[in-house]
């Protein structure tokens, strides 16, 4: 029964990066330019590099440019995000915030191996 919901995947994963990206796209705005929310400190140094990463690569994500290759940075930053910014904050990621960076980890981590799914740049 489920087998005929595999000809979707392709659409499936396109939502998932669609949607990853919107939301990668937003902590980007929020260090770079205070919006939806302003940021928690100011943007400077790392946090800069941090901004500018979410926003440059979230729009090539969400438009599906150079997947693999972006992904696979976005992958490694979140992984030295969480380890720098939140594991030092406690064990537990839900205690130290950091459940996020690590979904965001490994989606993209999941993006270098499956690519961009339909409705991308990299498809056509």
């Amino acid at each position: 029964m489920f087998d005929r919901l595999s000809a979707y995947a392709p659409h499936a994963l396109a939502v998932l990066r669609i949607i990853t990206a919107l939301l990668f796209i937003e902590h980007g705005t929020q260090k770079l330019f205070g919006w939806p929310v302003p940021a928690m400190g100011p943007t400077e140094g790392l946090m800069l590099i941090a901004g500018i990463l979410e926003l440059v690569g979230g729009v090539l994500i969400l438009v599906g440019f150079l997947t693999r290759p972006v992904a696979f940075v976005l992958c490694g930053f979140m992984a030295v995000a969480y380890f720098m910014g939140h594991a030092p904050m406690g064990f537990w990621p839900v205690a130290n915030m950091g459940d996020a960076a690590i979904l965001f980890c490994f989606v993209f981590g999941y993006m270098v191996f499956a690519g961009p799914g339909a409705w991308s740049v990299d498809r056509r």
